[in-house]
């Protein structure tokens, strides 16, 4: 049940993120310069805080990359700005790494309305949390990822709950102290401390820019685990636009050396598949053999190349020449 009234105005008044900021007590009576400082001032601060974090950071994408191999799913569940960051990191998959949509998800309090105007009232339920979780079927294959800058927000922590209690692994990524924080239903916890907001309470600001960059190394490191990055190159990218066709031609180009038309010409071979068209071109072989490589490879273009087998028959990573 939600907490209201003074219960929940004195557990606010201890979250770090509800504090006053020192720095802008007098923001008011600033310049426009002088505003920007402050605020740039204080956004320096979120990448230390969040570097304190890798260690905490690197299980979870552990626990991701072991929910994608055994054919499980990153789910994100938050609310308002939280919600909205898990969101947009859950769209940016498909497009920069070739992903299915159902792989990685968001869910925010409110529903899809919530994304583009505020539904603050749908963070007070935990009953709803947990019900959009059965919703998603979440089961143990899964990991879902709570994100809420306060650490308490209703929704989320039933979300997370109840996802643990459905047998999934559980992550979750908070602005407050990790000295505050006593959910044993999570298994990894998150917490760079950024300290007061410019603007008391306004989470958007610090709190959602280090949410942000945590979310970003987690997806990231997952797909780069995953082989869908050669070298620093997207190379599992969907040429679902303009840009993104001209970019998979420039990929191609950077890794192999050929010109514009050979380039167009190996990606219409390879079906518009970057990695199949790159292993085309350094091993000289058809794009089916390309795709066994690469399959034997488990996707990494490296290893498809150099001809290693990375999977076997039961799908156990073996690392060795073929």
């Amino acid at each position: 049940m939600a907490k209201s009234g003074k219960e929940l105005f004195d557990e606010l008044l201890n979250l770090t993120t509800e504090q006053r900021n020192p720095a802008s007590m007098d923001i008011d009576s600033k310049s426009t310069i002088e505003i920007l400082k402050i605020i740039n001032d204080e956004d320096k601060k979120v990448p230390y805080a969040v570097e304190k974090e890798i260690p905490y950071i690197a299980q979870a994408v552990e626990l991701v990359v072991q929910a994608f191999k055994r054919g499980g799913r990153l789910i994100y569940v938050g609310a308002g700005t939280s919600g909205r960051l898990g969101i947009l990191d859950a769209a940016e998959c498909p497009p920069t790494f070739g992903t299915d949509p159902e792989m990685v998800q968001g869910i925010i309090a409110g529903g899809p309305e919530a994304v583009f105007r505020a539904q603050e009232g749908a963070e007070d339920s935990e009953e709803n949390g947990a019900r959009d979780i059965e919703a998603k079927n979440v089961n143990e294959k899964d990991v879902v990822c709570g994100i809420a800058a306060s650490r308490r927000t209703p929704y989320v922590v039933g979300a997370v709950k109840r996802a643990k209690e459905l047998g999934a692994k559980t992550i979750f990524i908070t602005t407050n102290p990790r000295s505050q924080f006593n959910y044993p239903f999570v298994d990894v916890a998150i917490c760079p401390e950024v300290g007061p907001e410019v603007i008391m309470g306004s989470t958007r600001m610090k709190s959602g820019t280090a949410q942000k960059l945590v979310l970003n190394m987690i997806s990231t490191t997952a797909m780069i685990r995953l082989g869908k990055v050669y070298e620093n190159l997207m190379v599992d990218l969907q040429m679902t636009s303009e840009k993104l066709k001209e970019r998979a031609k420039r990929v191609v180009m950077i890794v192999t050396g050929v010109d514009y038309k050979t380039a167009e010409k190996y990606l219409i071979e390879a079906g518009g598949h970057a990695k199949t068209a790159i292993v085309m071109i350094k091993t000289g072989c058809s794009a089916e053999e390309a795709r066994e490589r690469l399959k034997r490879a488990d996707g990494f273009v490296r290893a498809a190349i150099e001809g290693k087998i990375l999977v076997s028959e039961d799908n156990s990573v073996e690392g060795k020449d073929s």
